[in-house]
Parts: structure tokens; sequence; C-alpha cells
């Protein structure tokens, strides 16, 4: 009986978020009504990112950190990155980092860090200077030269835009819950990674390294990723909510780092130079958190 309720309950969640997922488009008589919800779907729009639930420290059996690096160029991971050209579609379509930058900047999201483990935090004057370029051109400094004052046509700016990050960079928390028997995966932070700003429009190769430009704790933003919908491909009625995305690990990442005694230093750090085998000590990485719950059965 209760298998069969929740499976109502699914199904009646499902459609929900079809009938909302572009909302009065069908009904709309001109085009500012669309996705402008009628007095009767407000009603019915209680929808809430599924809460985790408690857990107690003294369930977890078994728990390892790890850092993973989300590289966009992959294509499962391109609900995250597109569309990188938000000016001539709906408004209400927006890559990630476009999310996460209004949000801040409306201080919506009112504290974002500079490491991850959440200790430093940054002012909107410094994140603003990481986010910004502003250079002088040559004939600039010539007529400052000369008359002692620049035309603003002369000074340029580079702002990083949702087309310049490369990763994400998300932290997350592996655990063997022993109340459930099951190994479980818990976010924690995430930060849209892209080469320095004052680098960024470099021939050279090394300055394009993509870096951290902020961290945030993800549970403080789960209602804005709630909100906030990406594309899907399989069906443009029923679009993926970016915690739905991130929580049910629809992307490809490879762990990076884990917590270790060497004040968790990275992989490359320990497999230097060597991109193959770096890659296999993320796998390998992988595998030893897998395989704790493989051995936690006997038959």
């Amino acid at each position: 009986m209760k298998l069969k309720q929740l499976l109502l309950i699914f199904v009646g969640s499902i459609a929900v978020s079809g009938l909302f997922a572009q909302a009065n488009i069908l009904n709309a008589k001109i085009p500012e009504e669309i996705g402008v919800k009628t007095e009767a779907q407000l009603l019915l729009d209680n929808d809430e990112p599924l809460e985790y639930g408690y857990v107690d420290d003294r369930d977890i059996l078994y728990s390892k950190m790890t850092w993973e690096n989300v590289v966009l160029d992959e294509r499962v991971n391109f609900p995250l990155y597109f569309p990188v050209d938000v000016n001539n579609i709906s408004k209400d379509r927006k890559p990630l980092y476009n999310v996460l930058i209004e949000n801040i900047r409306d201080g919506m999201i009112p504290t974002v860090y500079s490491d991850s483990y959440f200790r430093n935090e940054l002012s909107q004057k410094d994140l603003e200077a990481s986010l910004q370029k502003v250079d002088t051109l040559d004939i600039g400094f010539d007529q400052f030269n000369a008359d002692g004052y620049i035309d603003p046509e002369y000074i340029t700016k580079r702002n990083i835009e949702a087309y310049d990050i490369k990763s994400y960079l998300i932290k997350g928390l592996w655990y063997f819950d022993k109340r459930q028997g099951e190994l479980k995966y818990r976010i924690l932070g995430i930060a849209p990674a892209a080469p320095d700003v004052n680098f960024i429009d470099s021939d050279d190769e090394a300055n394009k390294v993509p870096i951290p430009m902020f961290w945030v704790f993800f549970p403080e933003i789960r209602d804005i990723l709630h909100e906030a919908k990406s594309f899907n491909d399989k069906n443009s009625a029923v679009p993926i909510s970016f915690d739905h995305l991130l929580n049910s690990r629809r992307f490809s990442g490879l762990i990076y780092k884990e917590e270790n005694v060497y004040g968790d230093r990275e992989v490359k750090e320990y497999v230097a130079e060597n991109a193959l085998m770096q890659l296999l000590e993320s796998e390998r990485i992988k595998d030893k958190i897998r395989n704790f719950e493989q051995d936690m059965w006997s038959y």
C-alpha cells in the first residue's frame, strides 16, 4: 500500500513539474503572458527541494571527502554550461554561472568564500575585482601624458562571462549510512573555475589554467538552484533543476583531491607530469570508496 502511494506521489510530482515547465505557454494570448502563472497554479505551486534529512554522526560508519573537477567540454556536462548567450533566448534559461553570480550580486547568496573549507569570506569588492579587468589602451597613456586625463573610449573592461567558465569544482562527502546500509554522497561546496581575468586573453597557454573564482556552501543555495532550471534534452516540457541535476550526480567529474594525512594534497602533487597516471590515480580513489560498500556485504 505504501509503495502504491509513493508511486502516485512520484507520478503526480512529474505531472505538476511538467505543467509548470513552461507556465501558461499554451494559454497565452500575448508573449508577455508566457511564463506568468495563473492564480490556480500559484496556489498549487508548493514545489520545494527535497530535504536531505537528519544524519546522526553515530550512523556514519565510513566517510571520505573528495574534490572533483567537472570539465564543461564533456557532453554530459553541457547542461551546466549552456546557454552561454542569454540575450537571444528566453529569460528563464540561464547557465549555472549566471544563476550563481546574479544571486550573489542581488544579495540572495549572502556569503561566498575564497577556499573550499569555507573559512575566508570574500567581500563583494574583492569578488568583483577577480571577475573584471580594467585596462587602458596605449593611446590612452599617451593622452594622459600629454593632457593629464583619459577619455572613456580608451579604457577597456573585460568581465568573466559564462562562456569563460571551463569547469566546476565540487566538494562532497561520500559516507556509509549504517542505519540504511547504503553508501551515499552529499555535495558541500561548488566553485566555478575560469582563467585569471588578468591573463584570460593571453596567448600563453600557461596563463589559461582554470582557477576557482569563489566557493559557495551548497546546502545554503539549494532553494535558488531548485528554482533555476537546466535544459532537459530528452523532454523540454520537464526541465531539471540544477539542485536535482547536481544531487543526482548527472555529471561527469574527475577526483583531483581527497582528504589525506599530507594536508589534503592534490593528485598532481604526488603524481607529477603524467596525465595518464593522474587519471588512473583518480579512478583508484573512486574504486576505493566504492569497494568499501561492496566489502560490507558477505554471502
